[in-house]
């Protein structure tokens, strides 16, 4: 089943259930795909408009690449359930079983690529949100804020479902080391998500 052509009603509906999948992964990816389409939203009400000559290649060039983000987000949608299957079939695995020990550790790791594209490609689109904030339109300035909020929080989901992963993982090097990339994600584009909001509240809230 894809996940990314039904419609948003059954979507949520499916993601409430007791269906493994879709699950954070999936929302996560949703949700970063929705923070990107703001910020193209935010774009093509930029473009065309002779106020916005002078910036109008660069939003052209932002436009380029968060099209290439919201694409790759939605994917992932779907992409995140197919990594999982394996996770849920090692856990079902008996206990006594001599090889469960490696297909779980291969299973896990798989199972953390989703979530680690999804923080990269969030990161890539908070940048992005920067550009849209700062030479968008103002009339949709707002805009720009709620997608990188939804990015940020993208970010956030993601990183919860690495960690989920690397917990359970017996090659403490290789956990360490995916921990250690997403840890830096989060701090550096936690901050960045945070001043591009502090950035757009304050252009709203006072009057030049």
């Amino acid at each position: 089943m894809t996940f990314v052509n039904i419609p948003c009603n059954e979507f949520v509906d499916v993601l409430s259930s007791k269906a493994a999948v879709p699950g954070g992964g999936g929302a996560c990816a949703l949700v970063g795909a929705v923070g990107a389409a703001l910020g193209a939203m935010v774009g093509n009400l930029t473009t065309g408009k002779q106020k916005y000559a002078g910036v109008e290649a660069d939003i052209n060039e932002l436009l380029r690449k968060t099209q290439a983000i919201q694409k790759e987000l939605l994917r992932l949608i779907d992409e995140d359930a197919v990594v999982f299957e394996p996770l849920s079939k090692a856990y079902a695995i008996p206990k006594d079983d001599p090889m469960r020990e490696q297909v779980m550790e291969d299973a896990l790791r798989i199972a953390c690529t989703v979530p680690m594209d999804i923080m990269r490609l969030c990161a890539r689109m908070i940048e992005l949100h920067d550009g849209f904030a700062q030479k968008g339109s103002a009339l949709a300035l707002s805009d720009a804020g709620v997608g990188v909020t939804f990015c940020k929080a993208a970010l956030q989901g993601a990183s919860l479902n690495v960690y989920i992963n690397t917990q359970s993982m017996k090659d403490d090097n290789y956990a360490r080391s995916i921990e250690a990339e997403a840890d830096a994600i989060l701090g550096k584009y936690c901050i960045m998500a945070d001043d591009i909001f502090n950035f757009v509240t304050d252009k709203l809230r006072n009057k030049e």
